[in-house]
């Protein structure tokens, strides 16, 4: 990891801490960089860093990044020495930040001029709060609602909400939740899911507004790699694997019931997508990658901490 001539290097950066890290990964995002790093710099909340990290790109990325950098004070820039991969270049990302909050912002995204500010003052209504998610909107309630952790596990396995199939881009954390769980395991396309499960398991999640981070698609990313089938067999391993956690905060009948809804729910496909066209040969790789493991699956083990699951 090196500093750039346009920014100062690690060991002269001011130790003012400010309110929120913005981290910006990039691996080959010379199109879109300069997009994205000019939607935080004219957030309308100032107090921020700017890291760019960049992922040992071959194209112009960190050339691009660096003539952003040169305007504006808040921003460091560096550069991998070796291509680390997605989820452990933004653990490399966190272990640079000196924000309360770390804010992921993606080198193909861009966050609207009030994303920031909003991610941030919602956080700093809950002081208990480990992480923020910015999905649907509350048609009963207004934003911000904390969710204790089982009331989030219940929203997303007992409603069927969905709340942690977000993004990186979509969430805010406080780093020192960040650092107390673990940061990101390295799992490729599904760590993002993954790792608000085991920080919802731990701490309070805020819901926030959506419509604060525009989500740019292209054939470039990474979640184009897998197959449907692929990555719907490893959400469902990202899903067994928090519900067998010993830290998840539901009793052991609701995550039995929770993993047997899950399944059901992912049977109908089978007939739908696969035998109706009669595409056998898929269907069968679906049953015995998606299926299967979730049939064979027990829950077993201690009741939550403080015997959370049966409030």
């Amino acid at each position: 990891m090196t500093g750039t001539a346009a920014t100062m290097d690690q060991d002269q950066v001011s130790h003012d801490a400010p309110t929120v890290s913005v981290l910006m990964t990039a691996y080959n995002r010379e199109d879109f960089i300069a997009d994205a790093m000019g939607s935080v710099l004219t957030s309308d909340f100032t107090d921020f860093e700017l890291i760019v990290v960049d992922d040992g790109s071959s194209d112009r990325t960190v050339d691009v990044a660096r003539e952003l950098a040169a305007t504006d004070s808040r921003v460091r820039v560096y550069q991998n020495p070796e291509n680390l991969g997605d989820y452990p270049n933004r653990n490399h990302a966190a272990s640079l930040a000196l924000g309360t909050y770390i804010k992921y912002v993606d080198s193909d995204d861009m966050i609207y001029p009030w994303g920031l500010g909003a991610f941030v003052r919602c956080m700093e209504r809950f002081p208990d709060a480990g992480f923020g998610l910015s999905a649907y909107a509350e048609h009963h309630r207004p934003h911000p609602v904390q969710l204790s952790p089982v009331e989030a596990y219940r929203e997303e396995f007992g409603n069927g909400r969905d709340l942690f199939g977000r993004a990186p881009g979509s969430g805010i954390i406080r780093r020192s939740a960040f650092e107390a769980v673990g940061r990101f395991s390295g799992m490729r396309q599904l760590g993002d899911m993954e790792f608000w499960l085991k920080i919802g398991a731990r701490y309070p999640l805020v819901t926030l507004p959506p419509a604060l981070v525009w989500d740019r698609v292209h054939g470039g990313q990474e979640k184009n790699v897998n197959s449907d089938t692929e990555k719907t067999a490893m959400r469902a391993q990202v899903v067994l694997k928090a519900l067998q956690d010993a830290d998840c905060p539901l009793s052991v009948p609701e995550r039995q019931a929770a993993l047997d809804t899950y399944r059901k729910r992912l049977e109908q496909p089978i007939w739908r997508n696969f035998l109706r066209r009669g595409d056998f040969r898929q269907a069968m790789i679906y049953r015995n990658t998606v299926i299967r493991p979730l049939r064979q699956a027990r829950i077993t083990g201690p009741a939550p901490r403080d015997g959370e699951g049966s409030r």
